[in-house]
């Protein structure tokens, strides 16, 4: 059941019976007839979480009760052991408590039969808690989607290979296999595709036979950027080649026989941005989930920002867990592999506005 962790349901999951199945108590203390309180009350008995509640409680009477113990019949209140004085066999209380009090009724959580997971749901902790609440030790799950992810250029190569200084190493397929996995996806890395027509379009018919290709750069106006023209040949229809947001503008966005295309820019921070704006919601919608919320918040400023308006920019940035402020992190550009990995959030700078005072709450993008 666990290893459906991060997976959408094909099923709904049902109660096997009422949730709690007998009224508990939510509280240590005694269970008591409202009635009879206050006052003094013999104790008749106790009662641990895990055994059965025994006999009836008659007027007059208390039973000592532990958190998660069923609650006697006759029994309607459970008054906390902090508000009572045991002497003796006789347990005495100043509370009135009311019907009800610190019990948890039968069905209270879950009706036997009620829909607790729809199809659709993706599987967190919670509700691998639930699924083993209610014995269900399997699940049918949407299959994932296949993400083929092939970068492009002469400069980039594999980051096991020694590198000279006008090379880069292929970080963009590693941050993208684990952008994938967490969208719910099955990430293939592909061998790098050169500037070159013929070894690019090799890769990219063998990236076609997976739901999802992504490619990272070679989508700009240089010269050597063959990617479009490479899908166009392919059959590849486009839906858009272009978006008002930095970093990111030139991204493809198409679609070549079965398979979603996306063709994103290759900066670091380019390539991170567009696929959580624009194809994680591919992967999440193929893998079953039946919507995909991009994770905007709002958070205050802990100093003034300034921008070009025009475009929605997304920058790096870093939400303080102790004051939750936010606070833009240096940056050279969308290149900087180090000021992202110093960021926990993106800042988004609306398109329209050009500058925040300290404490204005600005959006920001949750990574």
């Amino acid at each position: 059941m666990e290893n459906a962790h991060g997976r959408v349901m094909a099923e709904g999951a049902q109660a096997d019976r009422d949730y709690p199945p007998l009224p508990r108590s939510i509280r240590d203390g005694y269970a008591v007839r409202a009635a009879d309180l206050p006052g003094r009350l013999t104790v008749a008995g106790e009662i641990r979480a895990g055994q059965p509640a025994g006999a009836e409680l008659l007027p007059g009477q208390a039973m000592a009760i532990m958190t998660g113990a069923p609650v006697p019949a006759g029994a309607d209140a459970v008054v906390m052991i902090e508000h009572t004085t045991r002497e003796g066999d006789e347990v005495v209380t100043d509370r009135a408590p009311q019907p009800g009090e610190f019990i948890d009724p039968r069905g209270a959580e879950a009706r036997q039969g009620e829909t607790l997971l729809a199809s659709g749901t993706r599987l967190g902790f919670p509700q691998i808690a639930l699924l083993a609440t209610i014995g269900k030790t399997q699940v049918r799950v949407f299959r994932r989607p296949g993400v083929a992810i092939i970068s492009t250029g002469d400069e980039v190569v594999d980051i096991h290979a020694s590198v000279q200084p006008y090379q880069v190493r292929n970080s963009n397929a590693r941050t993208l296999a684990v952008q994938v996995q967490r969208a719910g996806g099955l990430p293939v890395i592909f061998p790098v595709a050169r500037d070159e027509t013929e070894h690019t379009q090799s890769l990219i018919e063998d990236g076609l036979r997976y739901d999802i290709l992504l490619l990272s750069g070679g989508v700009s106006a240089g010269k050597y950027d063959i990617v479009e023209p490479v899908l166009e040949s392919l059959g590849a229809e486009f839906y858009f080649d272009r978006v008002l947001i930095q970093p990111g503008q030139p991204l493809v966005f198409g679609r070549a026989g079965r398979t979603f295309v996306f063709g994103l820019p290759g900066n670091p921070a380019s390539t991170m941005v567009t696929f959580e704006v624009f194809a994680r919601a591919a992967v999440e919608l193929l893998a079953g989930q039946p919507e995909s919320i991009l994770p905007l918040a709002w958070a205050r400023l802990a100093t003034e920002f300034r921008h070009k308006p025009g475009l929605t920019r997304f920058l790096p940035a870093r939400l303080s867990p102790s004051t939750g402020e936010l606070t833009p992190v240096p940056s050279q550009g969308s290149s900087d592999v180090p000021a992202l990995a110093r960021s926990n959030c993106f800042l988004v700078a609306d398109a329209a506005r050009e500058s925040w005072q300290a404490g204005d709450f600005i959006q920001v993008l949750i990574q």
